[in-house]
């Protein structure tokens, strides 16, 4: 999602601007009072129009609506400050609201009175790193109550475009603090549930196309990763990706949000797929997401994106080839005003019909009426309840505080940590140790209130020693490291809060190194050089930062990756660094050496090229030693794995099942009988061939603990397979000294299948492998 860009006027363009305004507010004066759509309470005469019958059916509404709509009015409901119509009850409408990580200030949302704030969780990558698909979805629903007590106050509208649920393919994105990480699974899980708990969904079964809480947005389809680096911003970015990467990678969390969470809008970006705009590809809008994958609702541009396919590309010819080829492939909705001002050009020009405004217009309107905004007085509509006392609730900030504790991600640990509370001193240093706004990333709102790393370690200590040791997180003066240097000597313990922050890592801006900005990895080392007392190091940041200088330096005694943890992320922060809370967050990225920044982040491949020495991204294909692996994440606690029931063997029968040259090995020494394959869309065969795992878990530490568990699939070397893939996942509460049984159901054609370089998914017979930490257990399948 964009922000706005600006446009220069000159002096005539802007009293030209402010005669139109004077003009049009005179002419809606009557539209600024419109309480609500359909009501009959003001204007009785409403009641006769088919619309406004919630007796009949949202398609017969939708029909009987959009045909009492003149061209004009067709096209001004088509962008996000959607005009109202004065003659029909219906008021304007903003579509653009913004809940990435809570309700964030956004061009719909409007803090104060009742409400100035709403609760900041985490952002997407910490609370991925928790692992608990339970608390995707208790998010959404915490988030989508308190946009809903907003929107009852008059305050926000009721569609919002998060999540975002891009693949973070390369650590130095910017927008990669955004999204739930780098594996498909674990992104199209948090995707489906935090959609389902946004929109009033149930966690589990069937989610349905009725009645919506809010309408969620999934952005920003598709291939989108890429902001600014060196010089190539998303605007003119075209993405070179293969068939079997999109099926593969990139696709399969906005299938999931479609598939399984019923989202109710999608969001286009700004680049180029293979040399067509996203937001002009029917293939992907129209053919993927509407025909093969189910998509009932509306699509929306990026902002600004069919201005930048006339004006920062020459891909179309004119404005009006922008907007005709934007809304052929399926467009619906243009954050901006570009289509505003074209669409009827483009009409007059023969480049669109008037039915294809309406096909568009129709899924806007549908969507309005799901969320009961044609329904008539909202004080009779479910949610209507919800109101101040709903926003920023004891509740909701128990949870964003419960979300930042399971995000915290511990890396090493000399056993230094848990800090004993009965140390006479200890000393906070870095450039996020007091951070505040830091905490909450980007898509921010008002949080309810900051709980600093200081402020959190104060719960502790009444002794703790501050300095900052750098006057920013860009650290270029070192003249705050010696009194830094010198409040460390004076400790029992240190706490170093270091990393990143909007500066060095933002919408817009893509990091060149990985290494810690300035003067910063001088602090540390400083300071290592000087104490004898235990270091704890403390990364917030979202991206992979390289630490390797730190991570074998037997004066660092720990390190934790903290994320941007939102409001209470010092709480949180302090809660595991003195033993109140036992870790269980893991990294849902790969952590990479500075030595990657030699890889080109324009290539979108996934694979390695062992011609080109291209080592290929992801722990699925990274080739590479990687400073940390995904799902790394230490904790107070040992934990052991144990297979108790899966099967050894496995057989399919399908005579037309492709041979050994359909699935080439990659050593064919290790696929001495032939190698066959099942497609993966073959459902009979596939369904008769479903199994469970049965897996013990014991806890055998001295502390109770929550634990992520994560299964992981190693095929069988086939040209083109993961390395593994992370197949499911499930977080047990385990007391000190038990141990729990967990049943996992697996579906071989879809957690132990690969794609091939046509974008088929295919399940391969031969030694494949499951994975839960040192624990492997084999598993053999063949034809029948």
């Amino acid at each position: 999602m964009g922000r706005r860009r600006r446009r220069d006027f000159s002096r005539w363009n802007l009293v030209l601007v402010v005669v139109v305004v004077v003009i049009l507010s005179n002419a809606r004066a009557s539209t600024a009072q419109l309480r609500y759509a359909c009501d009959v309470s003001s204007n009785a005469s409403l009641g006769s129009f088919p619309f406004c019958d919630t007796k009949l059916g949202i398609d017969v509404r939708v029909q009987d609506l959009v045909s009492r709509l003149t061209l004009d009015e067709k096209v001004d409901e088509m962008v996000n400050a959607a005009q109202g119509i004065p003659r029909l009850g219906v008021p304007s409408y903003q579509w653009w609201q913004e809940a990435l990580h809570g309700v964030a200030s956004s061009p719909g949302v409007q803090f104060g009175g009742l409400a100035p704030a709403a609760t900041s969780f985490p952002m997407p990558i910490a609370t991925a790193a928790s692992f608990n698909s339970t608390l995707f979805y208790s998010i959404g629903e915490a988030v989508s109550s308190e946009a809903r007590a907003l929107h009852n106050l008059g305050r926000a509208g009721l569609t919002f475009w998060s999540p975002n649920v891009n693949i973070f393919r390369d650590p130095r994105w910017g927008r990669g603090q955004e999204t739930p990480g780098e594996d498909p699974l674990l992104a199209s899980k948090f995707a489906s549930l935090y959609v389902r708990g946004l929109q009033g969904g149930a966690y589990e079964g069937s989610a349905s196309d009725g009645f919506l809480k809010v309408s969620a947005c999934c952005k920003h389809l598709t291939a989108y990763d890429v902001d600014n680096w060196k010089g190539m911003d998303r605007y003119h970015f075209n993405a070179e990706v293969s068939e079997q990467d999109l099926v593969d990678t990139y696709n399969p969390p906005f299938q999931s949000c479609i598939e399984d969470g019923r989202v109710s809008s999608v969001m286009c970006s700004y680049n180029r797929v293979n040399g067509v705009p996203t937001c002009a590809d029917r293939n992907l809008l129209t053919e993927t997401v509407r025909n093969s994958w189910g998509f009932n609702g509306y699509i929306v541009s990026d902002c600004d994106a069919l201005q930048v396919l006339f004006e920062d590309t020459t891909y179309a010819p004119s404005a009006e080839d922008a907007v005709a080829d934007s809304i052929l492939a399926g467009l619906d909705l243009n954050c901006g005003t570009f289509l505003g001002k074209h669409a009827k050009s483009a009409l007059q020009a023969g480049k669109i019909t008037e039915a294809d405004l309406d096909h568009a217009v129709s899924n806007l309107m549908r969507t309005r009426m799901r969320l009961g905004l044609f329904d008539g007085d909202p004080n009779s509509q479910p949610y209507s309840s919800l109101g101040a006392t709903d926003i920023c609730s004891n509740d909701h900030q128990q949870l964003a505080l419960d979300a930042a504790l399971q995000g915290v991600v511990l890396l090493k640990n000399d056993g230094s940590l848990p800090l004993s509370t009965a140390l006479k001193t200890v000393a906070l240093i870095g450039p996020n140790a007091n951070a505040t706004y830091t905490m909450l990333g980007n898509y921010e709102g008002i949080p309810c209130k900051y709980i600093s790393p200081l402020q959190g370690m104060q719960i502790y200590s009444s002794n703790i020693l501050y300095s900052p040791g750098c006057r920013n997180v860009a650290c270029n003066e070192g003249d705050l490291v010696a009194s830094a240097v010198e409040v460390a000597t004076k400790a029992d313990a240190v706490v170093l809060v270091v990393g990143l922050d909007q500066s060095q890592e933002r919408e817009t801006f893509d990091r060149t190194s990985l290494l810690l900005p300035g003067m910063q990895s001088q602090l540390v080392s400083n300071i290592a050089n000087a104490v004898t007392s235990p270091i704890v190091l403390v990364i917030m940041s979202a991206g992979p930062v390289d630490i390797s200088t730190f991570k074998d330096n037997s004066r660092i005694s720990s390190v934790i990756w903290l994320g941007y943890p939102g409001q209470s992320g010092g709480a949180a922060l302090a809660h595991v660094v003195f033993g109140a809370y036992n870790p269980g967050g893991r990294l849902p990225n790969t952590w990479y050496h500075e030595e990657f920044t030699n890889v080109s982040m324009l290539d979108m491949q996934m694979r390695p090229n062992p011609l080109s020495g291209y080592p290929g991204r992801s722990y699925r294909f990274y080739t590479g030693t990687p400073l940390y692996n995904f799902g790394d994440g230490l904790s107070y606690s040992t934990y052991f794995y144990k297979f108790l029931l899966a099967p050894t063997k496995l057989s399919f029968f399908k005579s037309n099942t492709g041979n050994s040259r359909g699935c080439p090995a990659v050593n064919r020494s290790k696929a001495k009988s032939g190698c066959f394959h099942l497609p993966a869309d073959d459902l009979e065969t596939c369904n008769s061939i479903l199994f469970q795992v049965s897996v013990e878990v014991s806890n055998l530490g001295p502390r109770s603990g929550s634990h992520s568990v994560l299964i992981f699939s190693a095929p069988p070397p086939v040209e083109g397979a993961p390395l593994k893939q992370l197949i499911a996942f499930q977080k047990v509460h385990l007391e000190s000294d038990t141990t729990q049984r967990l049943i996992f159901g697996i579906d071989p054609c879809k957690h132990l299948s690969s794609v091939r370089r046509n974008g088929k998914r295919f399940l391969h017979s031969g030694r494949h492998k499951l994975l839960i930490g040192n624990a492997v257990h084999i598993l053999d399948i063949s034809k029948v």
